[in-house]
């Protein structure tokens, strides 16, 4: 496959990675003090809050902050994460973060976990779809 095909929706990805990152929100409300989850389902809704203010206000904040992006090295962009974060607290009742930096310390450990939980889809078939 070429890298400019269009990209598509396929609703099973989609609920597949929201599942993953619920799992994410759990584990690491779990290892900070400054971030609460209430049950599992909250942690769904997080999940595809974080999901959407990630897909349609992320980008604008991105190309808004460009400036101060640019002189901080990229760093900014936690900034913008921590943000939505406290955002998403403020939106779904059940998930609270404490303070901006639980919100900043959240986002860099939520990365992480995510990353870490999606790796063995990533490690799947080699791009042919068959083993050798």
């Amino acid at each position: 496959m070429s890298d400019n095909v269009k990209r598509e929706f396929r609703p099973m990805i989609f609920l597949v990675k929201v599942l993953v990152s619920t799992f994410a929100v759990l584990i690491t409300s779990y290892l900070l003090g400054g971030v609460t989850v209430e049950d599992f389902v909250t942690a769904i809704v997080v999940a595809f809050v974080l999901a959407v203010l990630n897909a349609l206000l992320k980008p604008v904040l991105v190309i808004l902050t460009i400036p101060v992006t640019i002189m901080s090295l990229g760093l900014f962009l936690l900034v913008i994460n921590a943000f939505i974060i406290q955002l998403t607290g403020v939106i779904v009742r059940g998930f609270h973060v404490d303070s901006f930096w639980w919100a900043l310390l959240f986002g860099i450990i939520l990365s992480v976990v995510t990353w870490v939980l999606e790796l063995p889809a990533r490690s799947g078939p080699p791009r042919g779809g068959q083993y050798r």
